[in-house]
């Protein structure tokens, strides 16, 4: 059993380092997904940092609006120079944030799949991979709750009204 459970350790941080080695390089052009378990959608919009999950919804529906869209809609909202100031980088700072928790995801559900297919699924690391991936979805949302909250912070009521218009139209 004891033997069992360190190949088991030592086939997993192989495949840890083989996919380290297999991360998606260019997030501009659609790719085939190269898991069974995503479509080429999902796979995509995660390397792409799309929100597939609509992991932004609470505050969307409740008038917090997300940065990378405010910033989208600057001219249209009449954005000032600080607001602008105070915008960009949070809409960059999610971005990437989408960017990394997106390759991460792909890495863990890599990890999942690679489990089952080669037949060395156990209790153990089935809890542990599927408890990260709840852990990455968690922290991606946290980020995008967060960001939602600090522009909602520097728009006016106005501003917040004519960008939900702008969205219902989009």
């Amino acid at each position: 059993m004891r033997y069992k459970k360190l190949l088991l350790l030592i086939f997993v941080a192989c495949l840890c380092h083989v996919v380290n080695a297999q991360s998606p390089a260019d997030s501009t052009t659609a790719k085939h997904s190269q898991l069974k378990t995503l479509t080429d959608e999902q796979y995509n919009a995660l390397i792409n940092g799309d929100d597939i999950w609509g992991l932004g919804k609470p505050a969307s529906l409740n008038r917090y609006p997300d940065p990378e869209n405010v910033i989208k809609f600057k001219k249209e909202l009449q954005l000032s120079p600080i607001q602008i100031h105070n915008i960009t980088p949070v809409a960059k700072e999610l971005h990437r944030k989408k960017l990394e928790m997106g390759i991460i995801i792909i890495k863990n559900e890599r990890v999942i799949d690679s489990l089952f297919r080669t037949h060395v699924a156990v209790d153990g690391s089935v809890i542990f991979y599927t408890s990260r991936y709840g852990a990455y979805i968690g922290e991606l949302r946290n980020a995008i709750l967060q960001a939602c909250m600090v522009t909602q912070k520097q728009l006016t009521t106005l501003q917040i009204n004519k960008f939900n218009a702008l969205m219902k139209a989009n």
